[in-house]
C-alpha cells in the first residue's frame, strides 16, 4: 500500500511555536486507525521516517510527534559516539510534564481529522518506546508497542525521573491499554531484569500484554542501517507489531 507523506504543525500549550510531525497515511480517503510512533533519542531521522511510511503501508495513519520541539526542533542525529552524546543530552532535557502535553496535543491533532477512526495507538522504538510506556500510563490509546525500551526500571534517565516509568503501571490498567513488549536478548539497554521485572508489573496490574525476546539479537535489531540490524527478528517482530496496531 502506498503512502503518502508531509509535515504538520501541532499546537501545544505552553510552546512557543508549534510543534513539527511527519505523518505517513495510506493513499485513498480513509478513514484509518491511527499510530503516534516515538523516535529514537536520534529524532526525526530517515530510519525513523521509513518505519512511519512502512506503518502506512499497514493501513495506519501514522503521525511522528518531534518531542525535541523546544530545544533541538528537527533533530536528526546519528547512530555513532557524537550523534550519542548530543541525543543524550537532549533526552535529559525532556519532562513529564512536556511530554504529556505533546501527547495531548497530538491525540487533539488526530481528533481533528477526518482521515482517522477509533482510539490511537503508539509504537515506539528505544527512547520512543520508553515514551510509549509512559503515554500508555497517561493518555487514552487502544495500544502502545514499545520497542526495545530502555530505562524502564532505572531513575535518572529521560522520562524516569523523579522515579522510574514501571512504578506508572497501574495507570496503563486505568487507561485500558494493551501493551506488546520487543526486545533482544542481547540487548545491552533493555537487560533482563527490566524485561522480568515489566512482565511482573504489567501481570499485577491487569494490563493485557505480550513479551517477546528474541535470542541473540542486539539493542537496534530494527534498524535497517545499521549493523546491529537483524533481518529475520526484524520480520518477526514486524509480524507482531501488525498484529498489536491495525
Amino acid at each position: 500500500m502506498e503512502a503518502t507523506t508531509g509535515t504538520v504543525g501541532i499546537p501545544v500549550a505552553g510552546a512557543a511555536e508549534p510543534m513539527t510531525a511527519y505523518v505517513s497515511r495510506p493513499a485513498g480517503d480513509g478513514p484509518w486507525p491511527a499510530v503516534i510512533v516515538g523516535f529514537e533519542m536520534f529524532g526525526l531521522t530517515p530510519y525513523i521516517r521509513r518505519t512511519a511510511d512502512r506503518l502506512a503501508g499497514l493501513g495506519l495513519l501514522a503521525v511522528v510527534p518531534d518531542f525535541y520541539h523546544r530545544t533541538a526542533p528537527g533533530f536528526s542525529g546519528t547512530a555513532d559516539d557524537q550523534g550519542r552524546a548530543e541525543a543524550y543530552t537532549l533526552l535529559d532535557r525532556l519532562t513529564r510534564e512536556e511530554v504529556t502535553a505533546d501527547l495531548r496535543a497530538t491525540l487533539a491533532h488526530l481528533e481533528r481529522r477526518e482521515d482517522t477512526a477509533g482510539r490511537p495507538r503508539m509504537a515506539g522504538f528505544s527512547l520512543g518506546g520508553h515514551i510509549a510506556f509512559y503515554a500508555a500510563s497517561q493518555v487514552p490509546l487502544d495500544a502502545v508497542a514499545v520497542v526495545y525500551p530502555g530505562w524502564l526500571d532505572t531513575p535518572g534517565t529521560a522520562l524516569s525521573r523523579p522515579d522510574p516509568l514501571l512504578d506508572l503501571t497501574p495507570g496503563i490498567a486505568e487507561q485500558g491499554c494493551r501493551v506488546l513488549y520487543l526486545a533482544g536478548a542481547d540487548d545491552h539497554v533493555v537487560t533482563p531484569d527490566q524485561t522480568r521485572l515489566t512482565a511482573r508489573r504489567l501481570a499485577a496490574a491487569g494490563v493485557p500484554h505480550e513479551i517477546v525476546v528474541y535470542p541473540e539479537t542486539p539493542h537496534g535489531f530494527l534498524a535497517d542501517d545499521r549493523p546491529t540490524f537483524r533481518p529475520s527478528a526484524s520480520a518477526e517482530a514486524w509480524h507482531h507489531l501488525a498484529s498489536t496496531l491495525r
